[in-house]
């Protein structure tokens, strides 16, 4: 219970994002655009991990950093989805 229900909390928020970025990505919007989910995950990953360890401390304090470095994680893989290059192999031969 101590991972799960962070994980699960965290689940939510890191779908969005996940869900959000990859749409972005089908739009052919400019790469900021794309790495806007991601940034302000990653940036609240770390307001979240501050305050656990700055003012709510304990084991409650340890959840909230659990929370965080989940989120953390769901905002790298949305970096890497963002940055993803796509890349097309023709099969025909020239010559």
């Amino acid at each position: 219970m101590f991972f799960g229900m962070p994980f699960l909390i965290s689940l939510i928020p890191g779908i969005i994002v996940l869900f959000l970025t990859w749409w972005l990505r089908k739009k052919n919007v400019s790469l900021f655009i794309k790495l806007l989910p991601c940034l302000l995950t990653v940036i609240s990953s770390f307001v979240i991990f501050y305050v656990s360890l700055e003012f709510i401390r304990g084991f409650e304090g340890a959840a909230y950093g659990i929370l965080a470095f989940f989120l953390l994680c769901f905002g790298v893989v949305a970096y890497f989805l963002a940055t993803k290059r796509i890349t097309v192999i023709s099969n025909t031969k020239k010559g």
